[in-house]
């Protein structure tokens, strides 16, 4: 891979640190699958995630001499192809885990993977695409109508899995690369404004105060919008109040819960809050340096669910406290702020966009997984990138790499 690097001048230092980070991955899987009472599945964990890190090392060497052209002629077809996969995965898919009646996963019997980590992806391929061939700037609803339809299929699709939390990494995608595209914050304020309604609709007053507030904005902002661009939107933030109830009673019971825990934890201590309470409690009992490397007891006596993939930074502030979490959490801010600095070098509008795709998507997963151990975000069930166990997605997050530093060194 270092003959690799040199050759085509890549951002080694990217590279190396994210190679660090898939290492510390399979430590920490390692260390939540030693547990007092040995699971087989969990104990080899880390050794199956071994096994697609050097697949992964392998797939990024073959792409990253793929050159920028073909990268950016193959966005298409991906995309096509993803979509059919996640329509595929609502009919045969099955679920992993705890998750209750999701359909998330393609089981082949040899091999199972995860669709949405694939269409993530293209999705960010396809995006850059079409943005990079606009001349005028994005200036109006209407301008954003396609790169919205292009995120909104897959991220509707994923939805019907359901996999929220999967869902959450697509809207990570579109912002950002509307953003880097040139799109006007208020602009991208008013496109999240129906969202920003659904969650303020649980009070009326303050609801409200906040359509009212929209549609001064709107007065304001008049010069720059088309009237029914306008009248839309209004519309759209009495339509997702309305649907706020329907929507709420369409969840299943775990989700509801997961909601209401969110709130107030103590609401189901032994049910639905068991989680959250559970992580907040290692994480706290990690101090500052950490009850040390395999020796974590909430992760050891198992009362931590999903160790090993969802809750592994759980099992990070457990182990090796708050300065091994805050190490964490400083090496996933330069590869983000490293992304970024490859995007603003970048000479090629479609190299730019990609970046910032997989920035969205990256950021996303990082600061719900993050948000949701220490119960400053609901549980979403999000892998943390490149520390998760999770075959799909370690070896997707690569391919991902791979891309991102091939269109940053070619123009």
């Amino acid at each position: 891979m270092i003959k690799v690097l040199d050759r085509w001048a890549v951002d080694s230092r990217l590279v190396f640190t994210i190679v660090g980070l898939s290492v510390f991955g399979i430590a920490m899987i390692y260390s939540a699958g030693a547990v007092h009472i040995p699971n087989p599945v969990t104990d080899s964990a880390w050794l199956r995630q071994s096994l697609w890190f050097g697949l992964a090392l392998v797939a990024f060497t073959v792409l990253v001499r793929v050159p920028l052209r073909w990268i950016e002629w193959v966005a298409i077809p991906a995309y096509v192809i993803s979509i059919v996969l996640l329509g595929i995965t609502l009919i045969i898919g099955t679920g992993v885990g705890t998750a209750v009646g999701v359909r998330s996963w393609i089981d082949l019997g040899f091999i199972g993977f995860q669709p949405s980590e694939i269409a993530k992806l293209a999705t960010v391929l396809v995006v850059a695409r079409v943005l990079s061939q606009r001349e005028a700037p994005l200036t109006s609803l209407k301008d954003l109508l396609v790169p919205a339809i292009l995120v909104g299929l897959p991220l509707g699709l994923v939805m019907l899995q359901p996999d929220l939390g999967t869902a959450i990494a697509f809207v990570g995608i579109l912002f950002a690369m509307l953003y880097w595209a040139g799109t006007p914050v208020a602009l991208l304020l008013l496109v999240a404004s129906p969202v920003i309604g659904l969650f303020l609709s649980y009070d009326t007053r303050i609801w409200s105060f906040y359509i009212i507030a929209l549609i001064g904005f709107l007065y304001l902002y008049r010069y720059r919008l088309f009237l029914f661009e306008s009248v839309a939107l209004v519309v759209a933030n009495f339509a997702s109040a309305t649907i706020s109830r329907p929507l709420w009673n369409s969840l299943a019971t775990y989700q509801q819960n997961r909601i209401l825990v969110y709130l107030d934890p103590e609401v189901d201590p032994r049910g639905a809050g068991y989680q959250i309470i559970q992580s907040k409690v290692a994480i706290g009992s990690g101090g500052v340096m950490g009850q040390g490397f395999t020796l974590g007891s909430q992760k050891r006596y198992d009362f931590l669910p999903e160790q090993h993939t969802d809750f592994i930074f759980s099992v990070v502030g457990e182990e090796l406290g708050f300065l091994g979490a805050a190490l964490a959490i400083s090496v996933f801010t330069y590869v983000l702020s490293r992304m970024v600095h490859l995007a603003e070098k970048s000479a090629d509008p479609f190299a730019g966009l990609v970046l910032l795709g997989i920035f969205g998507t990256w950021l996303v997963h990082i600061f719900v997984n993050i948000g949701m151990t220490v119960g400053v975000l609901p549980i979403t069930g999000i892998p943390l990138p490149f520390v998760s166990y999770g075959g799909t997605f370690l070896f997707m997050s690569w391919v991902a790499v791979a891309v991102a530093v091939r269109v940053a060194h070619e123009w």
